[in-house]
């Protein structure tokens, strides 16, 4: 059974990534991009579903952590004959991708064991295997992988083992490759240089961290996790590595995360630019610009690292699932649905480019007038809202917000950046979605703003209202607002998106799931916004302990159970908590700070 999720850690090479286990188990890894098939299935099955085990092959007590600034990953294990050091990495590469395992004794000597299990296609293709001069070679269909090791393996049915021991000062190497089945692998090279070259390359990529407020190493922890869920040849960053790993345990909400969110695309730049990454948000924006191009109507809310439209979902019904949640399911059907806020966060996206001084791209001011022009037709139509629902369609109150954010990004386009379209037409929409939100969204009796038009329940999307500048921080209704949310949504103080506690909740699915750590990011930043910061910088804090001790936040957090569950690494987590350590900074500084977004 797959480990807890607080026991992985994450490696990679900007084009896909790994969980590495405490226990030494590589259980994730899909090859050669995030959303290809895996080669190591384990995480939603067992050891016959593909993985790579490398450990003290008696028991041991384990510390982990990367190399400061970096994703090489050092699991030191004490056992009763010595103690030995794990080195894990993904060279950061143009074509194929490689994974490097290095043993390095540090006292007495140490009996190790390997088990290697290759299995493509997430489980299901058991590849052909041979061995020739140390070089084992599995494979498959359009799949090859090759392990290169100093150690004599065996085949135990259709697994291969390793047993060996290493002494102080030993150095024991692994690589392992892969490449497409009908061309030759790359050749071998130095695996200890190759660790040095990828520590160095990820600390010169450290080296620009340009954030000087509070939680800084917090901050440039997630900032190298979001560098690691970036697909290098595009910009495009995917929202997780990871596919179906469940909302709630044992339950049915399992979906792929391996994909780009356009409801991502401003915190993310916004991050991004406020700790000197403007090359790393100038690729999210061009990588935007060229997925969504197009017929606006056509506008998705997901898309392939490569801007890639067709993400059919599937179910495979040979994965049992993450430790027996299923369905397993790859590809995301929710890239079909209908949602308004998009056109929001990309107008947005788009807006703070300029606002930043990205240097602007002549297409970009295009889109804005394309989006425009079926926004002005289409914003009043019920869509499935920001958490993709699979019910009916709705007004969503949160989706008609970021309606006004597209015609209030397009007004001050033209007032503040002498862009050329009718301001006046926008600014009577910008008035018009405002005034229908105020009057059909209201809830007088509740004191908050719900969240559909007609409904009885409040949504933690609501509390994007202030941050996108919809109604100032200290609003009575924003207040009425939060303090419903607070009321209705926090459990052991985590923040639900919405109740799902009732199996005919608005979202078509069984009841249950955790609580969403985005939306709890977001109260901490209302919080700060409202002047309430120490108990914005508690609930921050108590955020910050949730993570793995290899620095990890999941989506979301079982409280109950006091597990992290979800997809991991999640982008939107991460992003959310280098945001809030951002506000809270300029609050502390600045007590009455507003809404950062759309300024």
């Amino acid at each position: 059974m797959a480990l807890a999720l607080e026991d992985y850690a994450l490696i990679g090479d900007t084009q896909t990534a790994a969980l590495v286990g405490r226990d030494g188990s590589i259980d994730w890894l899909c090859l050669p991009r995030f959303d290809s098939g895996a080669c190591f299935a384990a995480l939603l099955g067992d050891a016959d579903h593909g993985r790579w085990l490398l450990a003290p092959a008696d028991g041991a007590a384990v510390r982990r952590r990367y190399r400061p600034g970096t994703l090489v990953l050092e699991s030191e294990y004490d056992t009763p004959d010595g103690t030995v050091r794990v080195v894990d990495c993904m060279p950061p590469r143009e074509v194929a991708p490689d994974v490097l395992r290095v043993v390095e004794g540090v006292s007495g000597r140490v009996p190790m064991h390997m088990e290697l299990a290759i299995r493509f296609d997430y489980g299901s293709i058991v590849p052909w295997v041979t061995r020739d001069d140390g070089v084992l070679r599995a494979i498959g269909g359009p799949d090859s992988v090759i392990l290169r090791s100093p150690v004599d393996l065996h085949a135990d049915g259709r697994v291969h083992h390793a047993d060996f021991s290493v002494a102080a000062g030993d150095r024991v190497a692994f690589h392992l490759a892969w490449h497409p089945s009908n061309r030759t692998p790359n050749d071998a090279f130095d695996v200890g240089r190759a660790v040095d070259e990828t520590e160095r390359w990820w600390k010169k990529w450290s080296s620009r961290f340009r954030y000087e407020g509070q939680y800084r190493d917090a901050v440039q922890e997630s900032l190298v996790i979001l560098k690691a869920l970036t697909y290098a040849p595009t910009g495009g960053i995917v929202a997780a590595p990871t596919t179906s790993l469940p909302e709630q345990l044992g339950g049915v909400r399992n979906w792929d995360y391996r994909y780009c969110w356009l409801r991502d695309a401003t915190v993310t730049l916004y991050s991004l630019m406020n700790a000197g990454y403007e090359k790393e948000a100038h690729a999210w924006r061009d990588w935007l610009l060229r997925a969504v191009a197009g017929d606006p109507a056509q506008l998705q809310i997901m898309y392939g690292v490569g801007g890639e439209r067709r993400l059919p979902e599937l179910e495979l019904d040979w994965l049992p699932g993450y430790q027996g949640a299923s369905p397993v399911r790859t590809g995301n059907a929710a890239a079909r649905q209908f949602q308004l806020d998009v056109y929001g966060e990309v107008l947005d996206c788009l807006h703070h480019a300029r606002h930043v001084g990205l240097a602007d791209d002549p297409q970009a001011w295009n889109l804005t007038l394309q989006l425009m022009e079926f926004l002005e037709g289409a914003w009043s139509d019920p869509d499935e809202g920001l958490w993709e629902v699979r019910g009916p369609r709705r007004h969503f109150t949160h989706s008609k917000v970021m309606a006004w954010v597209a015609a209030d990004r397009a007004v001050k386009a033209v007032e503040r950046f002498s862009m050329s379209g009718p301001a006046d037409r926008w600014r009577a929409l910008r008035d018009e979605i405002h005034r229908d939100v105020c009057e059909n969204a209201w809830d007088a009796d509740r004191r908050s703003f719900v969240q559909y038009y007609g409904a009885d329940q409040v949504d933690a999307a609501l509390l994007m209202l202030a941050q996108v500048g919809f109604l100032p921080p200290r609003d009575q209704r924003i207040l009425g607002t939060v303090a419903a949310i607070e009321r209705d949504l926090m459990v052991d103080g985590f923040v639900h998106r919405y109740p799902t506690d009732d199996a005919g909740s608005v979202d078509g699915l069984p009841a249950g799931e955790g609580a969403f750590l985005p939306c709890t990011f977001w109260l901490a930043d209302n919080w700060a916004m409202q002047g309430r910061l120490d108990e914005a910088r508690s609930l921050f804090e108590r955020l910050l302990s949730l993570r793995t001790d290899c620095g990890l936040l999941a989506e979301e957090y079982d409280a109950g159970a006091r597990r992290l569950v979800g997809n991991v690494p999640q982008a939107w987590s991460h992003v959310s908590l280098v945001n809030t350590a951002q506000a809270l900074s300029r609050a502390s500084s600045s007590p009455d700070t507003g809404p950062q977004r759309g300024e």
